[in-house]
């Protein structure tokens, strides 16, 4: 679906057009046509391929889509696929966008998300100066956008691992549950991975020794997204870490668990023993037995083995066994 297709010339907006114009605004001088499309369609893309003389297998690549987060050069044109994350009932809906960029044209084609890129162009418009470098700025400020999505997700992310941290040490956590959570944590951490680490390389390329033409003028502008992909990375990396030490704590605190339970129930186990002993030795059935007939006979053993105990039971509390 076409959501706008607008002429710029020297940093400013000429307006909206047709379609059918973009052959004759892209070979005008210091001008280029921004098209955005929202889950286009076979026939629209083919469309945009005449219009823009667009590469071939970039065109079936933004088709097919679930590609991997790059940046690739078509001659004087660049590809660029990035993931957009979009949280929904507590998972991440992940989506694409996918941009062309050529001398004098930029196509974004967005899929299977639901958030735009309006304020993207709003912002490039409020900004002549550096919209007049072309499609390369563009290009700098839907990425930009993108990654700057990305940052709220990981903070929501260490939040909901901070919550998780506090109930493994809560006297009534729930050992699996904390488990569960976590592993439902690091799978949507990767999301996050996948969406970043890739765009690392393809970013970099932007902003080092060798620079394609389109961006030759705003290096730095692509140094600083790189910057904050690099930041994103290791806050995904501590994250996991953090996550992995937290799994082995759980583990481990349903270890220390059992072994308080075992120690309890050796301790009963221990104070059960003694009068059992006792009552049993006197269960059997022999004539001569020392005190079998005595009369305070049972009174005594009931003492002793009460005595018994009460030195067991402080003896285990003093140990920490109950």
């Amino acid at each position: 679906m076409l959501i706008s297709c607008v002429a710029y010339q020297d940093g400013t907006k000429l307006g909206e057009i047709q379609i059918a114009q973009i052959p004759e605004y892209v070979s005008r001088p210091h001008c280029f046509v921004w098209v955005a499309l929202s889950d286009p369609t076979a026939d629209e893309l083919a469309q945009m391929q005449k219009s823009f003389d667009l590469h071939p297998l970039a065109v079936e690549d933004a088709l097919v889509g679930h590609q991997r987060p790059k940046v690739e050069e078509y001659g004087d044109s660049l590809f660029a696929v990035l993931h957009l994350i979009e949280p929904a009932d507590g998972e991440y809906r992940v989506g694409e966008l996918a941009i062309f960029a050529g001398a004098h044209y930029v196509l974004s084609a967005r899929s299977r998300a639901q958030k735009g890129f309006s304020e993207v162009r709003s912002r490039c418009e409020r900004e002549p100066k550096l919209l007049r470098q072309g499609p390369g700025f563009v290009l700098y400020a839907l990425t930009d956008a993108v990654v700057d999505r990305y940052f709220p997700i990981l903070e929501g992310l260490e939040d909901e691992l901070d919550g998780i941290e506090q109930r493994i040490f809560a006297p009534e956590g729930v050992p699996r549950a904390n488990i569960e959570a976590l592993y439902a944590l690091k799978q949507r951490l990767m999301v996050m991975k996948h969406a970043v680490t890739p765009l690392l390389e393809g970013v970099s390329n932007l902003s080092g020794a060798r620079v394609p033409v389109l961006c030759t003028k705003i290096t730095e502008y692509f140094r600083d997204i790189y910057d904050h992909l690099q930041r994103l990375n290791q806050t995904a990396d501590s994250i996991r870490d953090t996550i992995a030490t937290a799994i082995s704590v759980n583990l481990s605190m349903v270890t220390l668990q059992e072994n308080e339970t075992m120690k309890r129930l050796a301790a009963y186990a221990a104070l059960l023993a003694v009068p059992t002993m006792i009552a049993g030795i006197y269960g059997m059935n022999f004539e001569h037995m020392p005190e079998l007939k005595w009369r305070y006979g049972y009174a005594i053993s009931m003492l002793f083995m009460g005595a018994i105990d009460v030195c067991l039971y402080f003896r285990f509390k003093k140990a920490k066994w109950l």
